[in-house]
């Protein structure tokens, strides 16, 4: 089960960039067919990472014993860890948000005041990261 988790689990790209890591805590349901049937987040991480232990979760297919025509329910808890690479850790994504302030249109007071602001009357920030 490891190893097909391992396999289909696609990191989400809000999560990576964010740097967040974990694990998804998650209640599922199978049913008499070997089916999941139902998912619970028990104990969530947010930025995709719920969706995504979703996702692959109820791709997995169980081998439920026979129970003399019995049709039962399991349930089970299952685990699903988000971990970064060493080298995404020492090397987290970059960029860049770029914010600009033009002023409201203002009364003949405020434009005596506005004379010392920049020509075209605005600010602009850059934050990097």
């Amino acid at each position: 089960m490891r190893a097909f988790i391992g396999e289909n689990l696609k990191y989400p790209h809000a999560a990576r960039a964010a740097g967040i890591e974990g694990t998804v805590r998650l209640r599922i349901d199978i049913s008499h067919q070997g089916k999941v049937t139902a998912t619970k987040v028990l104990s969530s991480l947010g930025h995709g990472c719920d969706e995504e232990a979703i996702r692959v979760v109820e791709l997995l297919r169980f081998e439920i014993p026979k129970l003399r025509k019995l049709r039962a329910v399991f349930h089970k808890t299952i685990n699903i860890h988000f971990r970064l690479a060493a080298n995404e850790k020492e090397n987290p994504s970059t960029g860049q948000i770029q914010y600009t302030v033009s002023p409201a249109k203002t009364s003949p007071k405020q434009e005596d005041d506005q004379k010392d602001t920049p020509e075209g009357g605005g600010y602009e920030y850059t934050i990097s990261w």
